[in-house]
């Protein structure tokens, strides 16, 4: 594994571990969005399946696209994907996600890949909203 430190790299602001890390979870948590989606029932099921799929294409995008960048600026990073799971409240799992994502762009620095994280924000943004308002 590269073990590197990225703090010389332009744009990055931590080791390739906590980057493979980070990158590894945003993998985990589109999976298990996809994982409620196949087993989502009830009231307004439906729409939550509809909605979470279309999420799912707007982050995997934005997921490629922050691993692209990554490596074109720090090189191969191994990323490690978290065991995951389906998640029983989605909104919260959504919200506490969010968070998670705010608070890893402390380990990229330039305005590119901010704006990446952003869209990725905007993503989830547009979920919460369609799960909760749009049932």
């Amino acid at each position: 594994m590269n073990t590197k430190t990225l703090s010389s790299v332009q744009g990055i602001a931590t080791s390739a571990k906590e980057t493979g890390d980070f990158l590894g979870k945003v993998v985990s948590f589109n999976n298990s969005l996809k994982l409620y989606h196949w087993h989502v029932t009830g009231e307004g099921s439906y729409a939550q399946h509809i909605v979470i799929d279309q999420a799912l294409g707007d982050l995997l995008v934005v997921t490629d696209r922050l691993v692209e960048t990554t490596y074109a600026q720090a090189g191969d990073v191994e990323i490690v994907v978290p065991a995951t799971v389906a998640p029983t409240n989605i909104i919260d799992h959504v919200s506490g996600f969010y968070d998670f994502m705010e608070e890893g762009r402390k380990l990229f620095t330039e305005n590119f890949t901010q704006a990446i994280i952003d869209d990725y924000h905007e993503a989830l943004q547009q979920l919460l909203y369609r799960l909760q308002r749009l049932k």
